[in-house]
């Protein structure tokens, strides 16, 4: 059965019947749980970039919309050619939309934890929270990947 045909029979999208699936194949795993720890070295290796001036040290994430669920094609020119959020579809301009819904998101060292810096467009497909929440559970299961 493909996750179209699940997701139907479930009632639920496709983008859910993969994390389940995720899910299900982490927990085959049987590695013993690890916390997730939130450091310079961690957020390093999952894909931040290292910034240190005047006293702060920062890691930045140039790639959050990836962390998110966010993927997209993009024609040499630049514009949008197909999109999807969580594995669903979803139209260009609602890609830009939720690629405008965050501006930056930063892990600082000095007091350990991430932040982020809401951008000025909102989309139909999933609100600044919405996105702003699959960010930080896609670093955490990057970290947890590790």
């Amino acid at each position: 059965m493909d996750t179209s045909a699940a997701a139907q029979t479930a009632n639920v999208t496709p983008a859910t019947i993969r994390t389940w699936a995720r899910r299900i194949a982490i927990g085959a795993m049987k590695r013993s749980a690890r916390p997730i720890i939130y450091s310079i070295e961690t957020m390093v290796a999952i894909g931040g970039n290292r910034w240190q001036c005047n006293g702060m040290d920062r890691v930045y994430f140039n790639n959050w919309a990836t962390l998110a669920g966010i993927e997209t094609t993009r024609y040499n020119t630049g514009n949008i050619s197909s999109a999807s959020y969580q594995g669903a579809g979803v139209s260009n301009s609602q890609a830009y939309k939720l690629l405008g819904t965050i501006d930056k998101v930063w892990f600082d060292a000095a007091d350990g934890k991430i932040h982020g810096r809401y951008g000025y467009d909102e989309s139909r497909v999933a609100s600044r929270d919405e996105v702003w929440s699959a960010v930080i559970t896609g670093i955490r299961t990057a970290i947890a990947a590790l």
